[in-house]
């Protein structure tokens, strides 16, 4: 299979790309050769293919020749709990692989008994290479977008209009939902939000769904709420769907 690149720099047509030092490992360790074939994204919807023509111990370049840009596919974004590090990191690969629009993490009350949680700037920088290196295997176009983490109100206000859900095991089928551009889709830490949490969310026009009868993880949960919601949206991505009525 031909190889994906993420490269920070734009694309275009009849250009040298400069790789830093982790393609030149990676294509060390895949034996790649001078000459090579390969695909580049920049994670903002253009990608572009070509021919290595330049292999070092800390770089790797890339002659391109043709470009495209893909379209960004129906907002679906994320309200995910600050949480275990490895876990959300695991999450952020997901997300990547799944197509999310953006990634913001939630400073809930819960989340602050968790140790060692995954915040600050050093933990956002390891979630982007984390996203890159999903971004690389999943052969995708469009990176999420990492938000700092925010406060539950920051992050009620944030929300953009459309679909909101917040998934609760106590809610309604989350395959009954009906989906309409853009989603949010809010996930709890562990052992759930405080009741004036899941209160607020409520009050800001997110619908409780549940995805299954077992009480799930946050990550097990994120990723299969995503996927549902990238699938309904593939069904009808642009159809105006009303919520069902309670009678």
């Amino acid at each position: 299979m031909t190889a994906t690149f993420h490269s920070p720099d734009p694309l275009a047509a009849g250009v040298t790309i400069t790789l830093g030092e982790a393609v030149a490992h990676h294509a060390r360790v895949r034996r790649m050769e001078v000459g090579e074939r390969v695909r580049l994204t920049d994670g903002a919807g253009t990608m572009a293919t070509g021919r290595i023509v330049r292999i070092a111990k800390q770089l790797v370049a890339v002659e391109t020749d043709d470009v495209e840009s893909r379209e960004a596919p129906p907002a679906v974004h994320l309200l995910v709990p600050v949480a275990d590090r490895e876990r959300m990191l695991w999450l952020a690969e997901k997300c990547t692989e799944l197509g999310a629009t953006s990634w913001r993490p939630v400073a809930w009350r819960r989340s602050r008994s968790v140790t060692p949680r995954g915040e600050g700037t050093v933990f956002r920088q390891k979630v982007h290479a984390r996203m890159v290196a999903a971004l690389e295997q999943s052969s995708g176009a469009w990176l999420p977008t990492i938000f700092p983490e925010a406060t539950p109100e920051n992050a009620i206000a944030a929300a953009p209009e459309g679909t909101r859900l917040l998934l609760d095991a106590d809610g309604d089928p989350a395959l009954r939902a009906h989906f309409t551009v853009p989603v949010t889709l809010a996930i709890g830490p562990e052992g759930g939000l405080e009741g004036e949490e899941r209160e607020a969310l409520v009050a800001a026009g997110f619908r409780p769904v549940s995805i299954g009868t077992n009480t799930l993880r946050f990550e097990t949960a994120a990723t299969a709420a995503l996927a549902l919601a990238r699938a309904a949206l593939h069904l009808s991505p642009q159809r105006p769907v009303q919520e069902e009525s309670d009678g």
